[in-house]
């Protein structure tokens, strides 16, 4: 994939039979399917069975088997609540008869209030033009990356992304704090998507990032000889979404125990708008 429109012909899925539809894979330099894409096809699905007047708020999902790249993806959408202000769905992902993937998606109405508060946006300095892209950072130096990581950076995306912290990729090796700036934006601005396929997108953006900001405070990290996989994931979407700009995605990871890791992030617009937030658990294991 290489442009935006790329990743929303990506997340669509075609109806298979009524509640049921199915969608494609696509690598992005793992062995099995990527959970954003998953995430983000899982909520595109569950979006056909609720009424135009409703958007999601929420995601809960469980990533139960890994996904095999070959094999399409089949979504089924039951309903587990139909009320006024708010809907829920259950979308269920399988490869043949295998249950690869659980989620719980929840809708609301608009409603005005006199309650708003949002945590403050992070104060950086560094505007996101300065920094180097991932795609930047390979061209400088892809002679001298180990080979997992030279074949992850390698690969053409829909989405640009700018690391804040950027020393850390020149020093790989070092343990830091394990938190994490990361400018990110899609590479072909579309203003007039509606607001379904844009959560969609912000959903598959948000699986990046999150488990790497884990092994920031452990020291001569060989990702050859790491398996990571993505447990759950978990993100409310706040305020409306316009996929126009850069969004600044802040990562923190609060535990690392028992081959599990611990991760939470926000998303702010460049308006410091917090749009969505995110927490995950996932996989670090040696092997």
């Amino acid at each position: 994939m290489k442009t935006t429109q790329d990743l929303i012909n990506h997340l669509q899925v075609k109806e298979i039979e009524s509640g049921i539809y199915e969608g494609n894979s696509l690598s992005i330099g793992s062995p099995n399917i990527y959970g954003g894409q998953v995430l983000g096809q899982s909520l595109v699905a569950a979006y056909k069975s609720v009424s135009d007047n409703f958007l999601a708020h929420s995601i809960h999902a469980y990533f139960l088997h890994p996904g095999n790249l070959e094999l399409p993806v089949r979504y089924e959408v039951s309903v587990l609540k139909d009320g006024k202000s708010f809907v829920t769905r259950i979308v269920k992902a399988f490869q043949k008869d295998l249950c690869i993937y659980h989620a719980t998606v929840s809708f609301h109405i608009h409603e005005e209030s006199p309650f708003e508060y949002q945590l403050k946006p992070p104060f950086l300095l560094i505007p996101p033009k300065w920094l180097l892209t991932w795609q930047d950072f390979y061209k400088m130096f892809h002679k001298r990356l180990p080979k997992t990581l030279k074949n992850w950076l390698e690969l053409d995306r829909p989405i640009e992304f700018r690391q804040v912290e950027f020393l850390r990729l020149f020093f790989p090796n070092l343990s830091y704090s394990a938190r994490k700036h990361v400018w990110f934006r899609f590479i072909e601005p579309l203003v007039d998507l509606p607001q379904p396929m844009m959560q969609a997108m912000l959903l598959y953006a948000s699986d990046y990032n999150l488990l790497f900001t884990a092994l920031e405070p452990h020291q001569k990290i060989n990702l050859g000889k790491i398996k990571m996989a993505s447990i759950d994931h978990t993100m409310w979407f706040h305020r409306t979404i316009q996929i126009d700009d850069f969004y600044l995605y802040r990562i923190f990871a609060p535990s690392t125990f028992n081959a599990r890791a611990l991760t939470h992030g926000y998303m702010f617009d460049k308006k410091g708008n917090l749009i969505a937030s995110t927490t995950q658990e996932g996989l670090i294991r040696k092997i």
